[in-house]
């Protein structure tokens, strides 16, 4: 495996999006990396752009898929990746040029998983919205069952040490599934506080609509966690206070 890094992407209408994030796995300082895109059923020309785009590089590999939802684009992905280290990278969002470079020099020093801070901007512009997220410098299993601190755009884990597992099939929470699997297997997962990508704040944006996902993330607690009504009460309590934090 070496160092190679398998950088896993889901797609679905990204037309507007994708060549610019392409673009900033491009421009990063670590060049040993293999961008695995798994189309899910794009309506739009999203194909056609990463098609052109692997004509000039092809650390660049595109799989497509009938529209089954992001978990299932994203395992397809993960199944199909041959490096050492896993990254994460949605068709909207942008790393900066040093992130592959920075996890790779913080993970030799960990259990097998790092993440790190990360800015909040416009779609479209690409300003700040909020302040950027500062992540803590770690976290467990049950920090992560109150407040899901770990963006999928910097999550970086050694499949080396820790094994290749998939995200649990549902609508929502899909990343956050797959952290508590690594975290059932280490004691912690370290965070970078230095900023090192962008995450684009769109109108229809799931992760900042806390009412809309009351109901999906009180089933994570019960159906994927298995976790007791009293214990599923007191995480969601958490996860709804800090999630409203974050939003500040």
């Amino acid at each position: 495996m070496n160092n190679l890094v398998s950088i896993i992407t889901p797609c679905y209408n990204s037309e507007k999006f994708i060549s610019e994030t392409i673009k900033s796995t491009q421009n990063q300082t670590f060049t040993n990396w293999e961008m695995l895109i798994t189309d899910d059923g794009s309506t739009d020309n999203s194909v056609e752009i990463i098609k052109e785009l692997i004509k000039t590089d092809k650390r660049i590999k595109l799989f497509s898929i009938e529209n089954s939802g992001p978990a299932i684009a994203r395992n397809n992905s993960i199944k199909k990746a041959s490096g050492r280290y896993l990254a994460f990278l949605d068709s909207d969002d942008l790393w900066f040029p040093k992130f592959l470079e920075t996890s790779l020099k913080k993970i030799k020093s960990s259990e097998g998983f790092v993440f790190s801070s990360y800015r909040r901007v416009h779609e479209k512009t690409l300003e700040p919205i909020y302040k950027d997220f500062i992540v803590p410098e770690r976290v467990t299993y049950y920090d992560i069952l109150k407040t899901n601190s770990i963006s999928c755009l910097t999550a970086f884990i050694d499949v080396e040490k820790l094994g290749k597992e998939t995200m649990p099939n549902i609508t929502y929470r899909q990343d956050m599934g797959l952290w508590l699997k690594y975290l059932k297997k280490i004691e912690y997962a370290y965070g970078n506080k230095e900023t090192l990508a962008s995450y684009r704040i769109r109108k229809k944006s799931h992760s900042r609509n806390k009412k809309r996902l009351l109901k999906p993330q009180w089933n994570f607690y019960r159906n994927v966690e298995k976790l007791s009504i009293l214990q599923s009460s007191y995480y969601l309590l958490n996860w709804a206070y800090k999630g409203f934090k974050k939003y500040q």
